[in-house]
């Protein structure tokens, strides 16, 4: 288990930290499925926002979490790695 995982379980552990964890799963899941495009794409950071037509801080930004992205952005994004944004209620 890495470090990383060994700090988590035990931050975890707290029911209001966990609470607030669980709170953002969608968020950290689509930030963590656009880095893994860019990076299987071979791009950085900067390519991506210059495909999109923005500066490389605004993805720093989306990919940190401190971002709220529109559905425009969001859509942006996957044209730039040349998927297809799927928004579903289940």
């Amino acid at each position: 288990m890495t470090k990383w995982n060994t700090i988590k379980k035990k931050i975890l552990k707290d029911k209001a930290t966990k609470k607030a964890y669980d709170d953002l799963e969608l968020e950290f899941s689509i930030i963590d499925q656009i880095i893994a495009k860019r990076i299987k794409n071979g791009m950085s950071q900067k390519d991506l926002a210059l495909k999109m037509g923005t500066q490389q801080p605004s993805i720093a930004r989306f990919e940190s979490g401190d971002y709220n992205p529109t559905i425009g952005f969001l859509k942006k994004v996957s044209e730039a790695l040349g998927s297809r944004l799927e928004i579903t209620f289940k």
